[in-house]
């Protein structure tokens, strides 16, 4: 090292300042330095959304009006509210506790089928996360409360079990609980008060049955109890008629080991519940659960405690 350089070295080593550092003023403080980074991203960012949309000036002096680089792909926009798919929303309510693959494939076949026949529509999966045995009614109360004003009726349905037959009916049931899994169709239960499977009520009607009853705990029984309430509300059960595929009309995707019916009632539970409200909306009580909206406009999770 010659002698300059190693002066200069050891000025640095003294204590001098950097060569970069002496470009700038002694009194110089940090705001006009923040001040000088934050227009230099404003601009980069400019220029990228110039050269990403193709107007800014290509290489070379040449306009080009199209993209020189990938751009990122914009949001997707709102499908549009169509009159011909009618003024009604179907809630579709879906009980459900660890059985994973049966929603996967419930899910997607669901939203096609409803989308075919023109059913506006949300898909709520009432996941019950404690470790009692399961409560049917009770997930399908909370599903009733947490779908939201943009629904006006409601389908009571096991995730176990697809339509097949693009002539099942799922308007909206003005007339009356409307069966879709009638026991003429139904590929397992046949007894002729059996209401379970597809069901769909308008709200007026679920409100009017005072919802359905929490005391029943594992499999079975609080449809039976629910017909019961339909026909205390003074309504009619109406149910497909034309349909002609019989037992084929369902795809049922259960396995029979999970199907152990349960016929003990609440007292032999130490879990306490309570049934629906007298003042007309159903209520639940101690039933820790999760219900996540897979409408057809994207994804909400909503927390019940």
């Amino acid at each position: 090292m010659g002698p300059a350089r190693r002066r200069d070295a050891l000025r640095l080593r003294g204590g001098g300042s950097p060569p970069l550092l002496r470009l700038f003023p002694g009194r110089l403080s940090a705001f006009p330095l923040f001040l000088l980074a934050l227009l230099l991203g404003c601009a980069s960012l400019l220029w990228l959304q110039l050269s990403c949309s193709g107007e800014g000036p290509a290489p070379g002096g040449q306009h080009r009006g199209v993209p020189r680089q990938p751009c990122p792909p914009p949001a997707p926009p709102q499908p549009p509210e169509e009159p011909a798919w009618g003024p009604h929303r179907l809630a579709l309510l879906v009980p459900f506790r660890e059985r994973f693959e049966e929603l996967l494939a419930f899910v997607p076949y669901m939203h096609r089928f409803l989308s075919k026949k023109r059913i506006r529509h949300r898909i709520f999966i009432l996941n019950q996360v404690d470790h009692f045995r399961f409560n049917r009614a009770s997930l399908i109360n909370v599903g009733f409360l947490e779908s939201g004003n943009d629904t006006d009726y409601i389908a009571m349905h096991d995730v176990d079990l697809l339509p097949l037959n693009e002539h099942l009916d799922y308007s909206f049931p003005e007339a009356g609980p409307f069966h879709v899994a009638s026991p003429e169709l139904h590929p397992l239960y046949h007894y002729k008060t059996y209401v379970g499977g597809i069901l769909l009520l308008t709200k007026q009607h679920y409100e009017l049955c005072n919802g359905m009853s929490n005391r029943f705990w594992g499999w079975g029984r609080e449809d039976d109890e629910f017909y019961r309430r339909i026909k205390g509300a003074g309504l009619q059960v109406r149910r497909p008629s034309g349909i002609t595929t019989g037992y084929e009309t369902f795809q049922h995707l259960h396995d029979p080991a999970w199907r152990k019916r349960d016929q003990k009632r609440i007292a032999a539970q130490k879990a306490g519940t309570v049934q629906g409200g007298s003042g007309g909306r159903p209520e639940q009580r101690e039933v820790p659960n999760r219900v996540t909206d897979r409408s057809e406009r994207g994804r909400s999770p909503l927390h019940r405690p």
